[in-house]
């Protein structure tokens, strides 16, 4: 208790509270806009905290990585873009919101959510670090692949009426970031013998040109036929949750949480997979699952609690064995390291003190990140004020200008503005985008995870079914597509004999 005590005092002190306040403010900004990720915002920030003591340092780090990880709401809510990976899944109901003129309450209730989803991955972590790093010992290459098919086989609930367009929607996706230079062997993919298409399709890049661009379209086709919609001033209003509304998603709150710091605590997985597990989650135990994709606040609670829980899950790997989990956390190790703090068991055993200062103010940085992004509600939503036309414009010069930053080259903002208006044919085509933006996220860390378990095991595929993580998943994946596809046949069987009883279908 007196390492608790001694803990919120250093954390009290002006110098930490600017910190915290300073790289929230970074971290949101850098969240919101896309292209711009924390890990970037990170990367900036750490040579700032070399002439800091442990405790300011400790504060910039957390808060920008909280920060920027809540900041990716935004941009996802109000312009139907997602500011970082991990808030993907919250597009598809926060943008429907936005468009229903209930931004503000949709930005409200994701940070609400992801401040109930960070605290509550805290007091897991405070319970059960040692407990869980040693869980995510066990996930090898074999165990994290499976999890990832798991996470695929969300696609048949995200593939709304038609499970053959979900399907060539996620087969799409993993197409797409296949594009490139073989990750392990360096052979050339789909390149077409041109050395700059080397470098593969970043996914940041195509999830921006597969959101910015067919929205961008879409606006500035509805003002040159004159069906553009009008905002009126008097409906872009502030409204945000209480606590009625909190109390009534209890259980998708802890729920999403639990996925988030279970998922969070594997390293190489991450946000994207705990959003869209939790989203699938979400919808499975809705009352009314046809209502999410369509503006429901179930859709953006489960994704942003389980991704900004992730954030505690992350620290028990890096905290606990020091292993970091992906490249955020990598960077918050290499500044932990500068400052001489070595993570690990030991630890815990050595430097309680250290571990009590890093809960306290992952605690602060989520208190900061909320109260800052709250009154921030009431400049974010004047963004609807703007014509849809104009604000279309300055959206695809954003957009280009943050896919131009990624890895400076005009190669990814080409890339960006292709996937773009292919996304858009594909929409007019009706497939749905959701299972595309699932393979673009997921594709990756499959094909890396897959294969490095053959290598291990020299091409032997009981790699997969030799360990129970492993057959779990799998078996959960067979249970989720198995029952979809029953469910479908079930629903064509009831269509067709209403088509032959002359009752039109619902």
């Amino acid at each position: 208790m007196d390492v608790i005590v001694t803990a919120l005092a250093h954390a009290a002190t002006w110098q930490v509270l600017a910190a915290t306040l300073f790289g929230s403010a970074v971290g949101l900004i850098f969240g919101a806009i896309p292209g711009l990720t924390y890990s970037m915002a990170l990367a900036m920030v750490l040579p700032i905290t070399f002439g800091m003591g442990n405790e300011p340092a400790i504060a910039v780090m957390l808060s920008t990585y909280i920060g920027g990880m809540t900041g990716g709401a935004i941009s996802a809510i109000l312009i139907g873009v997602p500011g970082t990976p991990s808030a993907a899944a919250t597009v598809l109901d926060g943008h429907m919101l936005a468009r229903n003129n209930k931004a503000s309450l949709a930005i409200g209730v994701a940070t609400v959510s992801a401040g109930i989803g960070g605290i509550l991955s805290l007091v897991i972590m405070l319970v059960a670090v040692q407990a869980l790093a040693r869980v995510a010992l066990a996930f090898g290459p074999a165990e994290i692949t499976a999890l990832v098919i798991f996470g695929l086989s969300t696609i048949c609930g995200l593939a709304e009426k038609s499970l053959v367009r979900g399907m060539i929607g996620g087969v799409l996706g993993l197409m797409v970031m296949s594009i490139g230079q073989d990750p392990l062997d360096g052979i050339p993919r789909f390149t077409f013998g041109n050395t700059t298409m080397l470098q593969g399709v970043d996914l940041l890049v195509a999830m921006i040109g597969l959101f910015a661009v067919p929205h961008a379209i879409a606006a500035l086709s509805a003002w040159k036929s004159g069906r553009e919609a009008k905002v009126e001033a008097a409906a872009v209003n502030v409204e945000l949750p209480n606590i009625k509304l909190i109390l009534a998603h209890w259980w998708n709150l802890l729920r999403s949480s639990l996925i988030g710091t279970v998922i969070g605590a594997i390293p190489g997985t991450g946000g994207p997979i705990a959003a869209f597990l939790a989203y699938d989650q979400a919808r499975r135990f809705h009352p009314h699952p046809e209502r999410m994709g369509k503006g429901d606040l179930a859709g953006v609670i489960a994704p942003e609690t389980a991704n900004h829980a992730v954030t505690g899950g992350a620290m028990i790997p890096l905290l606990g064995l020091g292993i970091p989990g992906d490249p955020a956390t990598a960077i918050i190790l290499g500044g932990l390291l500068i400052h001489g703090i070595q993570p690990g068991p030991l630890l815990f055993v050595e430097k309680p003190a250290v571990i009590a200062n890093i809960y306290v103010l992952f605690l602060f940085a989520y208190v900061a990140v909320v109260i800052m992004q709250l009154y921030g509600v009431r400049l974010f939503v004047h963004a609807l004020r703007v014509p849809a036309h104009l604000l279309s414009v300055g959206i695809l010069v954003m957009c280009a200008l943050g896919s131009f930053a990624i890895r400076n080259t005009l190669f990814d903002v080409v890339v960006m503005m292709v996937i773009g208006l292919a996304g858009y044919l594909l929409l007019r085509a009706r497939i749905p985008v959701a299972p595309i933006l699932l393979g673009l996220v997921l594709g990756p860390t499959l094909e890396r995870e897959s294969r490095t378990a053959l290598i291990m095991s020299e091409g032997h595929l009981s790699i997969f079914y030799s360990s129970w993580p492993a057959l779990l998943f799998f078996g959960l994946a067979l249970l989720i597509i198995g029952g979809h596809v029953v469910g479908n046949l079930r629903a064509n069987a009831r269509a067709r004999e209403r088509g032959k009883a002359g009752v039109p279908a619902a």
